[in-house]
């Protein structure tokens, strides 16, 4: 898997062998740093990857300009490739192994939060509502940030409290972008 765009473009990173990772399409990633281009400055900018899996969506962001990246992976032999991967790259990152939504919640006592957070779970997990209600309700998107979710077309997902600002759709799968109402 390379990289699409910035800095680090080209550079090629390992995908974990899983069946249960998904790595976002070159196609897709394009779009979403497109898309948040229209509508945010990178520069200063902090990057949440909530189900980091290769780690690629950081990396992109890093890449192309968000000054610090932030990492969640669940799955231990996932969690030291994506910490390879960075290394290889010479990233420097904050690295978190654990249930995205613990993190989440930790992150809050520590005053954290985020201007971009991408959000691509497991499809079938029924873990976006609960990532968007945790989001919510600690407070961990900036004034001004947004919520980038990855899911099917077809995948009913509560945004109550939220904006949707964007939508696209690329052969069933659907890129929701969210601001805080």
């Amino acid at each position: 898997m390379q990289i699409t765009g910035g800095y680090l473009k080209s550079r090629k990173i390992d995908s974990p062998k899983s069946s249960n990772v998904r790595p976002t399409l070159s196609q897709i990633r394009e779009s979403i740093f497109s898309v948040l281009f229209s509508i945010t400055d990178f520069d200063g900018k902090s990057f949440l990857d909530a189900f980091a899996g290769s780690g690629i969506m950081g990396f992109e962001a890093v890449s192309r300009g968000f000054s610090s990246v932030c990492f969640f992976e669940k799955d231990k032999k996932t969690f030291f490739l994506l910490k390879d991967n960075a290394k290889k790259l010479g990233v420097q990152a904050d690295f978190y192994l654990g249930d995205t939504i613990k993190l989440l919640s930790k992150l809050s006592k520590d005053g954290k939060s985020f201007d971009v957070i991408y959000v691509d779970p497991p499809y079938q997990s029924g873990l976006y509502d609960s990532v968007l209600k945790t989001v919510k309700e600690k407070n961990l998107l900036t004034d001004n940030g947004i919520i980038i979710l990855e899911h099917p077309a077809d995948l009913g997902i509560k945004i109550d409290g939220y904006e949707l600002i964007k939508q696209k759709t690329y052969s069933g799968k659907t890129l929701s972008f969210l601001k805080n109402n």
